[in-house]
């Protein structure tokens, strides 16, 4: 009995020695990116990601919990402005920092996880004009501890976060080159609606002024 326990000890031990020699091998940082290329200007889409109260309108991880709490510090946008967020599990909590704006060509984010794991990111959002379009590049890199490579090895994180980065892309491209909302018509200058025409009767119905009246009307006595 006792050496069969030696002998399972002893596989479990060799195991484990060898995922974690498969483990430290594993690159000591990584980089994970995706582009898109949208109908706007490059000031009309930074304007949606250097101010982070913007992002609830096309980050890929405003539904998945809409009962998450987010809480703005600093300036509303540039340098120093700050968004903490708590939610489930999907969520998680964590802060980004604005460390970099050059307003239609660069920003630069400090992501800090502190849920489901503790890490530190930088993020980044490249903005290239190409004619009347943008090429918009969002990458995140960092910095691969032991548990980071553990990680990276069991899970495809390029395919799990940069997915996540392609459906942010893809609300992004929807929002910047949707049309602007049609506003209405001065009430002078708008035509009157069917409504409008029924209640008013037209001058033309109305009995004019130079005909004589119905009662003035006489009529000759029978014989």
């Amino acid at each position: 009995m006792k050496q069969r326990l030696l002998i399972v000890l002893v596989v479990l031990l060799c195991l484990t020695a060898f995922f974690a020699g498969i483990v430290a091998v594993q690159p000591e940082e990584f980089h994970i990116t995706r582009s898109a290329v949208m109908k706007a200007t490059p000031d009309k889409v930074g304007e949606r990601i250097d101010h982070f109260k913007a992002w609830a309108d096309w980050s890929p991880w405003a539904k998945l919990d809409p009962n998450s709490k987010e809480e703005f510090e600093g300036p509303a946008q540039g340098p120093g402005a700050i968004m903490k967020w708590s939610g489930n599990d999907e969520v998680g909590e964590g802060k980004m920092t604005i460390l970099e704006t050059r307003p239609g060509e660069y920003i630069k984010i400090q992501l800090d996880f502190i849920r489901p794991m503790v890490a530190s990111n930088l993020v980044e959002f490249q903005l290239e004009p190409q004619g009347e379009e943008t090429k918009v590049t969002w990458s995140m890199s960092g910095k691969n501890n032991f548990v980071g490579k553990a990680f990276h090895l069991i899970v495809d994180c390029d395919k799990m976060i940069g997915g996540d980065f392609e459906k942010g892309l893809n609300s992004m491209k929807a929002l910047v080159e949707a049309p602007p909302a049609l506003t209405e018509e001065p009430q002078s200058k708008a035509k009157p609606d069917a409504d409008a025409v029924l209640e008013k009767p037209a001058e033309v119905n109305k009995p004019s002024e130079q005909s004589a009246p119905v009662d003035s009307v006489t009529t000759p006595p029978a014989p």
